[in-house]
């Protein structure tokens, strides 16, 4: 299968013995100690739950085996702590219930932002109208162009032209060999990602909403249980930081929320059972055209800080629904002084369309021309009223008139029946004044600012203006007005590197065991095996490590 790898499982006859010699020791002392059962949460999905599923595994990353089994295979069974012991709670209620505070106070300074995003949602969707609800406006035309969205797709179009290829360079010469195989074994991990998918996805939201968002996880349940690599498109409406700062990376707590239904909570944590309900904190939502009913479902938060250990930043990661903690890094022994993960960064890289000061966000093409769609809609209201209004016929008629009403109304009817003399003044029709060609050139001005303002001239979709015949013309004045769309897609070129150097610090934490990879593009059908073994910190000569 092009593009798809598993992982090799080492040779188990020695860790079968020293199991066979644990057991024995564990018989022995049977009688004179008990080792209590493991109550300590089950380790969970990073970045929020998703659809599939895979929000608790009790395998330790990178191995695809249980905690306590790897421990006693690593020679731990003589004078350590019982695996089941319970570990000291240094995340509880109490802490929770500060951290829901803390969510509260982001949720109120990004309020704006959440306002903003849904009306933009609604104008990409052309219903707009929405938003301008008024009881006089009831059967009227609302039109809705698709100027605005045309503008959008085309941009869009141009970023998924140019989709980009993951390439390593080495920072010496040493590193060659290492690059080399990097830059073949990264595109197949995008590839099992879907990555042109979650791409794609993130161009949408940058382009409508101003910012995408792209989340790197690392996910224990993958390949049964040794785990790899996930990467997903975020909705910002999900996502909450300190308000004020420009990179996420500063701020003091970062929290990602989702909702999950209560049935599938209490599947995966019975102890859940009777205690899940609405929280106090309420994400914002899209206007959907469906019924979507969350009365059944609870918000799941993964909270994410940073303490200090040894002068350095150790990433934490906890998982909370209500008051409830389901994981805590801070109370697993094994990941308190560890933390999350070893880059010590918030699994998120933000990408922004068209940057503002105090916000990792930006703002969109809906923003900068939806003023202009409004205008151009309302002006085709306007037009479309007056061509109704004349031509659909309208009469005056005298109260005391001889004509029947009904049978002059019915056009089908070859016949009127009238009483008495038919007067000039008895009926007369409606006369409608016919619009000024000033009207139409107005809206035709108004779709040339929106082609400017969006740089989506026609030129941009195959078209040609001012009898340009010529083809090296025509193909210069593509090059000439691709520059926009070029500065746009760089701008993403930057954050597509951010989020392979996760990928990077991710392998160089968890692919512990060599992974046989089956290569694509002009080595596809070649295999190569891959372990993270050139990845780990070296020694220095003047002393510290080199990554």
């Amino acid at each position: 299968m092009t593009g798809r790898y598993e992982g090799q499982q080492p040779d188990t006859e020695q860790d079968g013995e020293k199991l066979l010699r644990i057991m024995t020791m564990a018989a022995k002392a049977a009688g004179a100690q008990q080792v209590p059962a493991d109550t300590r949460p089950a380790q969970a999905n990073p970045g929020g739950m998703s659809e599939r599923d895979r929000m608790v595994s009790t395998t330790r990353p990178g191995t695809g085996r249980d905690d306590a089994m790897q421990s006693l295979l690593q020679g731990d069974a003589g004078g350590s702590t019982p695996v089941g012991a319970a570990a000291d709670t240094v995340i509880g209620p109490e802490e929770v219930a500060k951290a829901g505070e803390i969510l509260q106070r982001y949720k109120t300074g990004k309020a704006a932002l959440d306002k903003r995003i849904i009306e933009n949602e609604l104008w990409f969707r052309l219903g707009h109208w929405k938003n301008y609800q008024n009881p006089m406006m009831e059967g009227k035309p609302q039109p809705s162009s698709g100027w605005l969205f045309n503008s959008i797709a085309n941009k869009h179009a141009d970023a998924m032209d140019n989709y980009p290829a993951p390439v390593v360079l080495p920072r010496e010469q040493s590193d060659e060999e290492s690059a080399r195989v990097l830059s073949a074994v990264l595109p197949v991990i995008l590839e099992n990602n879907e990555h042109e998918k979650v791409y794609s996805d993130g161009w949408w939201e940058k382009l409508k909403h101003g910012t995408g968002v792209y989340g790197v996880f690392w996910d224990a349940g993958k390949l049964h249980g040794l785990g790899d690599i996930e990467i997903r498109s975020m909705d910002v409406l999900n996502l909450f930081w300190e308000p004020g700062v420009q990179d996420i990376q500063e701020s003091e707590n970062f929290f990602c929320t989702e909702l999950v239904p209560n049935r599938r909570l209490e599947r995966q944590w019975p102890e859940l059972e009777g205690k899940l309900g609405r929280s106090g904190v309420q994400v914002s939502r899209y206007l959907y055209d469906d019924k979507v009913d969350t009365s059944e479902q609870s918000l799941v938060v993964d909270w994410y800080y940073r303490t200090e250990a040894d002068g350095r930043e150790v990433l934490q990661y906890c998982k909370f629904v209500g008051e409830n903690v389901l994981y805590a890094t801070e109370n697993d022994p094994e990941a308190a002084e560890r933390g999350w993960y070893d880059h010590g960064k918030y699994p998120f890289v933000f990408d922004a369309l068209f940057p503002e000061e105090g916000t990792p966000c930006g703002y969109g093409y809906v923003d900068l021309c939806k003023s202009a769609q409004k205008q151009i809609d309302l002006m085709n209201q306007a037009i479309l009223k007056n061509t109704l209004a004349a031509a659909t016929p309208r009469f005056f008629i005298r109260s005391d008139g001889a004509v029947n009403e009904n049978e002059y109304a019915d056009w089908t009817r070859p016949f009127v029946h009238t009483n008495g003399n038919l007067g000039a003044d008895s009926i007369a029709p409606i006369r409608v004044p016919a619009l000024d060609g000033v009207y139409v050139a107005v809206l035709q001005n108004k779709i040339a600012e929106m082609k400017e303002t969006a740089g989506n001239r026609d030129v941009m979709s195959g078209g040609t203006a001012g009898g340009v015949t010529a083809a090296t013309a025509i193909a210069a004045l593509q090059e000439a007005g691709g520059k926009l769309s070029r500065n746009m897609i760089d701008d993403g070129y930057e954050a597509f590197s951010q989020v392979l150097t996760l990928c990077i610090e991710l392998v160089r934490q968890f692919y512990d065991v060599p992974r046989q990879f089956r290569l694509l593009g002009k080595d596809g059908g070649t295999f190569t095996s891959f372990d993270n073994s050139r990845l780990q910190p070296r020694a220095l000569l003047t002393g510290g490590e080199r990554l």
